[in-house]
């Protein structure tokens, strides 16, 4: 038990129906033999080759993603919850890019600062007015919850760019078929492996050409990419082109894909490249990642891009605190999930305030991830926080802060005995023509350091494998 988190597995000590068959099924088994099953489990990890990057790390940049025998168990009443949260908090957030992109009438209702727009650093001007398939900018999402201390699910962040994981989340569910393939069926746990099925069936239905058999590739920015397992993984299972910018050509205004049988025209592109390196004739010009030319073919409507360019607006960090006032204004509803109260340091008051309580306030960069720029305050030294003031009050804008919640905990089997650590969920989901689809279970992320909060991989986190159960 971690003192003021909630535990997952118990309650006052007696076990949480969910985890009752589990823990029983487990305590049946030795030491060795869980020793045994988690040795397994590393061996498949690195001989799948299942691996993320590491840009800084001096030891070498690729390392095999950290697993955790143990699954992380929701009951199907409180993922229907989460189910319905996601799924309205995405069709707020179509109709908000929709707008932002169009008559902007969330701004002239002054719902949203325009400042606040003007001022984000992935606002693209660029795509202004180009109108994309069915209205829908984000078809891919991860969207990441966390576990507060009175139990209650809350959004922590958005990511409708190019979220990546989702290959981790299957990967994990074949390793634990493995590992533990009668828990599985025993305990009515819903499937997963239907996601590479469903997203290349959305792909297809994005498609500009009516014809029996679109093309559809994946862009890779290459091998140095730190989720370049991912997309080739995603390429497999859905058996489409894995291709790099230089595979691509325009010409009138159209994509072509190069063949040994010739060219071939692109219908759909599921990018995993950032929106500054897609198009070097308007964005970086001296990208050699992107297609140039591929902005004019898109704003023809020869070509779907997915996700959309220009999503990043919609999850600015500092754009995330209105998301509520979103759902509000575009849905006329309430909130199903509740954000995290967040301070932008851009206002004075919420500046003040901040640091005055800095020791009990995680501060974030509104434009960064994976766990860079980050201060913690109750673990940051005097120099740190001396530090992070001094980048925050040279560029406001681009800062938030929230408040540190401690996050709901979860066993692992770690050094050969079970401990708890903090965990994170990151859900996968898919938004078509048909609405939007959320695959039953996700990434759980798991804070591996004792004590810490921090989950990242590339911080150190490690994963587990996510049980959404059939029971109501």
């Amino acid at each position: 038990m971690i003192p003021d988190a909630w535990d997952e597995m118990c309650d006052n000590g007696m076990i949480r129906d969910q985890y009752r068959q589990v823990f029983e099924s487990l305590n049946q088994l030795s030491a060795s033999t869980l020793a045994d099953k988690d040795q397994l489990a590393s061996e498949l990890f690195l001989s799948q080759g299942i691996t993320f990057t590491v840009y800084n790390d001096n030891e070498g940049i690729e390392r095999i993603f950290p697993f955790d025998i143990i699954p992380r168990i929701i009951p199907g009443k409180e993922w229907n919850n989460i189910e319905a949260g996601i799924s309205q908090r995405l069709k707020a957030l179509n109709l908000f890019l929709k707008d932002i992109y169009s008559d902007q009438q969330i701004i002239k209702d002054n719902v949203i600062p325009a400042a606040l727009i003007a001022s984000c650093a992935h606002y693209t001007r660029e795509v202004f007015g180009i109108k994309v398939p069915y209205d829908i900018f984000v078809h891919i999402s991860g969207i990441d919850l966390i576990r507060g201390n009175d139990g209650g699910f809350y959004v922590l962040e958005d990511n409708l760019r190019t979220p990546s994981g989702v290959s981790y989340m299957l990967e994990n569910r074949e390793v634990t078929k493995r590992i533990f393939p009668d828990l599985l069926s025993s305990n009515g746990v819903r499937m997963v492996n239907n996601y590479p099925l469903e997203l290349y069936n959305i792909l297809v239905s994005l498609a500009p050409r009516q014809i029996a058999n679109p093309t559809v590739v994946l862009l890779t920015p290459g091998v140095f990419n730190s989720a370049y397992y991912e997309h080739t993984f995603l390429a497999r299972t859905m058996g489409i082109p894995l291709v790099e910018g230089r595979d691509l050509m325009i010409d009138n205004h159209k994509v072509y894909m190069k063949t040994t049988r010739g060219l071939q025209q692109v219908d759909v592109i599921y990018r995993r490249i950032d929106d500054d390196y897609m198009d070097p004739l308007v964005f970086k010009p001296d990208s050699a990642l992107g297609i140039p030319g591929i902005l004019s073919a898109y704003r023809k409507g020869n070509v779907a891009l997915v996700n959309a360019i220009g999503n990043g607006v919609a999850d600015d960090k500092a754009i995330y605190a209105y998301v509520p006032a979103m759902i509000r204004y575009y849905l006329n509803e309430e909130p199903i999930l509740p954000n995290i109260p967040t301070y932008q340091l851009a206002d004075i008051e919420a500046r003040d305030y901040t640091y005055k309580n800095i020791h009990t306030m995680v501060i974030k960069k509104t434009n960064q991830s994976g766990g860079y720029g980050m201060l913690m305050g109750n673990c940051a030294t005097d120099e740190e926080i001396h530090n992070m003031i001094q980048a925050v009050n040279d560029d406001p804008r681009n800062y938030i802060a929230q408040p540190i919640i401690n996050l709901s905990t979860v066993p692992c089997f770690l050094n050969n005995k079970f401990s708890p650590r903090h965990v994170d969920l990151r859900p996968f989901a898919l938004c078509g023509p048909s609405g939007v689809k959320i695959i039953p279970g996700g990434l759980t992320r798991v804070a591996l350091k004792e004590g810490s909060l921090v989950v990242n991989s590339s911080q150190g986190g490690g994963s587990k494998d996510t049980w959404i159960l059939n029971n109501d």
